[in-house]
């Protein structure tokens, strides 16, 4: 089977911006995550779409952290890249930002990488084109989705180890100055 052709960042980099209504709100106030991260969600999907040429799907999503409150009245925009691409998946780099559309003030409110995967129409994964890298950009994006994926596989692999080899008697003393209690006698 012949390789896809590559196809540069630029073609699929897509931006999706939406005004931040009441029901969106939180009890608090604030524009509720889950409404942020559905639309990071769909700003994903259209990114590596775009560049998959086919129906991708969301496989996880790597450090959503919500740096800034956004508000009832702000104008979202989220802007999103395909940074990295492996033979079926792609990482998309998605950049949040409010703009509070009477003072014209622009916040920083989250960034969030999503791994997609392509699917063919039966469901079975589908190869996706390589990403032709334009930019110093470009290449920074790569190599740094290749160091993410490096330590989440490091983060697994130590955590696998300490499950298999935990002790919970000799490990009772990390436990000091935490806010737990023990109940019971049931540690065995």
């Amino acid at each position: 089977m012949q390789q896809k052709p590559c196809k540069p960042v630029s073609t699929s980099v897509t931006t999706l911006t939406e005004l931040m209504i009441p029901s969106y709100a939180n009890f608090g106030g604030k524009i509720h995550g889950g409404i942020l991260l559905s639309l990071m969600d769909k700003v994903a999907y259209a990114c590596a779409s775009k560049h998959a040429g086919r129906y991708c799907v969301t496989v996880s999503v790597d450090t959503v952290d919500f740096r800034l409150p956004v508000e009832v009245g702000d104008l979202v925009s989220l802007q999103a890249s395909v940074n990295y691409v492996g033979r079926t998946s792609l990482v998309v780099g998605i950049r949040v930002t409010a703009e509070n559309v009477t003072t014209g003030e622009i916040k920083h409110t989250n960034t969030s990488y999503f791994t997609m995967v392509a699917k063919h129409e039966d469901g079975s994964l589908a190869e996706v084109p390589c990403l032709l890298l334009e930019s110093r950009e470009d290449v920074r994006r790569f190599l740094e989705s290749i160091k993410r994926k490096e330590l989440k596989n490091t983060y697994k692999q130590e955590l696998n180890n300490a499950k298999t080899s935990l002790h919970i008697e000799e490990e009772l003393y990390k436990l000091e100055g935490e806010r737990c209690q023990i109940t019971g006698n049931n540690l065995t």
